[in-house]
């Protein structure tokens, strides 16, 4: 996209001196169109699309000023939702009988299992996690395609605890300008206690992110006792000491550098979107030529667009950047920026979306309007009709954009990976046989003449239940069965208890009489059924003797 860029500052509030920093307030412009005030605030870009800083630069901090309007609102919702999914759900309960812990969503280590709700999944069946993480991935293709990094200015947990963050640090030091006050002034009593309270809160929502991590591993009520008294296994404070510091680092001291360098996904976007994608725009076609004195600019017959160089969108991102230099892998899409210039547009009585939502299409078409298709400056009076609006003839995004063959693809296949999973997951059995023939020896002849053949078998009853299964011989007519260490005669069948959620494994002899020795197939099954819910499993074996092929 083109970007125009922003007229420079000699010296940006964020560095000067502190008496400077006592002097510079902020300057007022007044536009013809509003009888308010608006301030200008003295803030530049740290991370500026026109100068890149070398990668080993010192961080630059970043004051972000508190915006109000319906994106901030939809933050602050989206950070109270996921906040309290992450901390809250390993409190949550759900009864699974008297076999089986009552934890809602629990990884269950030590027993190898992860419970989810009703759901439960066994080590073997880590391709429903792995289907997952597919899902994630396809899914956040989705969303980039269609709205941009929607994923990163909203539910990422890097901005959502930043944002946590500084709701700590504006409440404490104040907004944008007390805080760069604060960090210009030299140590006092005041400064250290407000810097002493800032921090102290930091590490405890660390701590407290830590510690809610470590109670999905383990029944969180006990699992709080034992850390409080001490009794614990180590790796729960280290996991939690862990967790502490890089919540407090990255949350509270790298903020905007861990999404700069040290993710990768900016860099990655780029393959994401495409001429229909919704992405923050700064709509110069309609605010350029900026000016700070559209009066005086006016009464000199100069064009004059609808951006009073306020630096409002620049003061409230978190990024440090000027969205009015076009896009940059920095930009989250936060739409921070839009709420700060539709409060500006309000004042002025002029239309919100100087700065919006907006597709390259739409942004081409617009810009196409204003400077008569190239082969004029950018004059913003051609996008206005007669009565000062904007014309008919400018772009606005429509939904129907979002429905096109790339996201048709991603959400088909998005869709298509959920629903097998949610067949296999249905459909799936959650009773289980595998058998091992002994291999040394193959098989023993009895002193009658009969053979027999030793195997191992291991019955996995996977519901929080016992069970009695009944395991019985398909086919090897005239064979018996004998179960070690089971007080049952020797038979075809047998009926084997097996735990909740437990494999058991039993050994079995198989006999075959000596005359039946010509007559009989080799190949036969052992056949698994819970006659009470109807299930079954089936393994198909061999049966060694002398002179058979093997």
């Amino acid at each position: 996209m083109i970007g125009i860029n922003a007229p420079a500052h000699p010296e940006p509030l964020e560095q000067a001196s502190p008496s400077i920093l006592r002097a510079a307030e902020m300057t007022l412009v007044t536009d013809t169109a509003a009888s308010e005030t608006i301030e200008r605030l003295d803030a530049e870009a740290v991370n500026s699309a026109r100068t890149r800083q070398p990668l080993y630069a010192p961080r630059k901090k970043i004051f972000p000023k508190r915006a109000t309007g319906q994106f901030r609102r939809f933050k602050w919702l989206i950070m109270l939702v996921t906040l309290g999914i992450y901390y809250l759900t390993p409190w949550l309960r759900w009864d699974r009988g008297p076999h089986a812990p009552d934890q809602a969503v629990l990884v269950d280590l030590a027993n190898r299992r992860f419970y989810f709700f009703f759901i439960e999944i066994w080590p073997q069946e880590f391709i429903y996690v792995a289907g997952l993480l597919v899902m994630a991935g396809v899914g956040l293709f989705l969303i980039t395609s269609t709205v941009g990094r929607a994923w990163c200015g909203y539910t990422c947990p890097q901005t959502v605890w930043v944002d946590l963050f500084l709701v700590v640090e504006r409440a404490i030091e104040g907004d944008r300008n007390a805080r760069i006050k604060l960090d210009g002034a030299p140590m006092s009593a005041p400064k250290l206690a407000k810097r002493f309270s800032k921090h102290l809160i930091w590490v405890v929502i660390a701590v407290a992110t830590g510690g809610a991590w470590v109670f999905y591993f383990a029944d969180a009520p006990t699992l709080l006792v034992d850390i409080v008294t001490g009794q614990a296994a180590p790796v729960a404070y280290m996991t939690i000491a862990t967790l502490t510091a890089t919540t407090y680092v990255f949350g509270g001291l790298m903020r905007e550098q861990v999404c700069t360098y040290m993710c990768p996904w900016p860099r990655i976007q780029a393959a994401m979107l495409d001429e229909n994608s919704l992405t923050v725009t700064y709509n110069d076609w309609r605010g350029e030529p900026r000016s700070r004195h559209a009066k005086k600019a006016a009464a000199e017959g100069k064009t004059v667009g609808d951006c009073v160089d306020c630096n409002a969108c620049v003061a409230v991102c978190p990024m440090g950047i000027d969205i009015r230099d076009g896009q940059q892998l920095e930009c989250i899409t936060c739409a921070l920026c839009i709420d700060a210039c539709d409060g500006v547009m309000d004042k002025l009585g002029r239309e919100r979306g100087l700065i919006s939502y907006a597709t390259l299409a739409d942004y081409n078409a617009n810009m196409a309007l204003a400077t008569a298709s190239g082969t004029d400056v950018i004059n913003p009076d051609r996008v206005r009709d007669a009565a000062g609006g904007l014309s008919d003839k400018v772009a606005h995004f429509r939904w129907q954009k979002i429905f096109r063959p790339r996201t048709f693809v991603y959400f088909g296949t998005w869709s298509l990976i959920g629903l097998v999973m949610l067949y296999a997951l249905l459909t799936r059995d959650r009773l289980e046989v595998n058998v091992l023939h002994d291999r040394n020896p193959q098989y023993v002849v009895l002193s009658d003449g009969s053979i027999r053949n030793g195997y191992t078998v291991k019955l996995l009853n996977m519901i929080p239940e016992p069970r009695v299964i009944f395991l019985s011989l398909d086919g090897l007519p005239g064979a018996t069965m004998q179960v070690v260490g089971l007080d049952q005669p020797e038979g075809r069948s047998a009926a084997i208890p097996v735990d909740p959620d437990r494999l058991r494994e039993v050994r079995i002899f198989i006999t075959l009489p000596a005359d039946r020795l010509n007559d009989a197939n080799a190949k036969f099954s052992f056949v698994v059924e819970d006659k009470a819910s109807f299930e079954s499993d089936i393994y198909r074996a061999s049966f060694n003797r002398p002179g058979a092929a093997r």
